[in-house]
Order: C-alpha cells, then structure tokens, then sequence
C-alpha cells in the first residue's frame, strides 16, 4: 500500500489553494472550489460527507460521447489552480477523469466480461486491469485504500474483483467452491 507521505504535499497544496485565509488570497468559491476539492476527494478511497457536494458536481458531467465526458470532467478538473502546476498534476487529472468511478471491483466485473466461443460461450470476467485504472489507482497522489480492486482467481474458474477490503473473504469463499467442484467432477468421473 502507498505510503500516505505521497499523497501529503498534494493535499497541503490543494488545501492552501481552497481554505486560503481571506487576507492573504483570494477564496476559491464555485466550480473552481469543487474542482480541488473533487480532486481532494477522488485521490483517496476514504471519502468524507463534505466529499458529496464537490463529487455530484464532478460525477454530474456526461456528454453524448464518453470521450466528450472524460474531456469535460477532466476540464473541469483542471479548473483547481494546482491542477497544472507540476507533470504529475497534469497526470492526475487525466487519470481522474478517465478512471474516477470506473475502476472499482463492481464496476471491472462489468465491464471486464469476456464472452468465449471457444469454450461453449461461457462468460468470464478478464484478469487485467484496464490502462487507464491501472493509471488511476498507481498514481502517486492516488490511495485507494480499501476501495483497491484486486483480482479473485483465474478467469477459466469464474474469477472476479473484489475490492481490498474484500479480499481474504473472497478468496477463501472461491477456494472453498473450487475445492467443491473439483471434489464434485472427481465423483462424477469415479462414477463413470
């Protein structure tokens, strides 16, 4: 698991841009406010109730397209005065807006299903997380903690994600299920 350090320079400076005492700088206020603040907030698997404002406004962006989306939300992103100060910054927000809300366990086991012909058109849920979640969650500034899929399994044995805080429960339930069907296909053969 990532060091919290990583994530702690990025919240400082977010958190002087947003709360700046009213002498010294201007207050962010709007869209520009929720910006840094939906940043503050997707970067960590741990989301407060006062995430829920910056988050409705930031998940509310959907265009026709789901490029157009990921261009908007990531502008609107960008709206947040610390959102291009640095490279990693820049790379921030671009895997904010690409994997934010795509990239947890429920979300993967959708969007993963893989239909084979080959095997009798049985449905499995694929082993490889997407480049863009990979970017998401592997970022430097990004801790999603419990929130961290990880794979269950193989795929050929009905495999799944689970988020981390899941994953000893659901791995001992698949191992569990595994060794039944396999004791199950032992008797069906002895049978034979």
């Amino acid at each position: 698991m990532k060091n919290h350090c990583l994530l702690a320079p990025f919240a400082l400076a977010i958190a002087a841009v947003v709360a700046a005492p009213a002498g010294a700088q201007e207050v962010l206020t709007g869209d520009t406010r929720l910006a840094c603040e939906a940043t503050l907030c997707l970067a960590t698997g741990t989301r407060p109730g006062e995430c829920a404002p910056s988050l409705s406004r930031y998940f509310s962006i959907h265009k026709r397209k789901w490029s157009d989306t990921v261009r908007a939300r990531a502008s609107f992103l960008s709206l947040c005065p610390v959102s291009d100060q640095t490279p990693e910054m820049r790379a921030l927000v671009g895997a904010m807006a690409n994997g934010a809300g795509r990239c947890d366990a429920a979300s993967l086991n959708v969007t993963l299903r893989v239909w084979n012909h080959a095997d009798g058109g049985r449905v499995f849920i694929n082993n490889q997380m997407p480049g863009y979640c990979a970017a998401y969650t592997g970022h430097q500034y990004t801790n999603p903690g419990d929130l961290a899929p990880g794979y269950v399994g193989t795929p050929e044995r009905g495999g799944y994600w689970v988020d981390a805080r899941d994953q000893d429960a659901a791995l001992a339930r698949y191992n569990d299920r595994i060794a039944a069907e396999d004791s199950r296909r032992r008797n069906d053969e002895w049978y034979r």
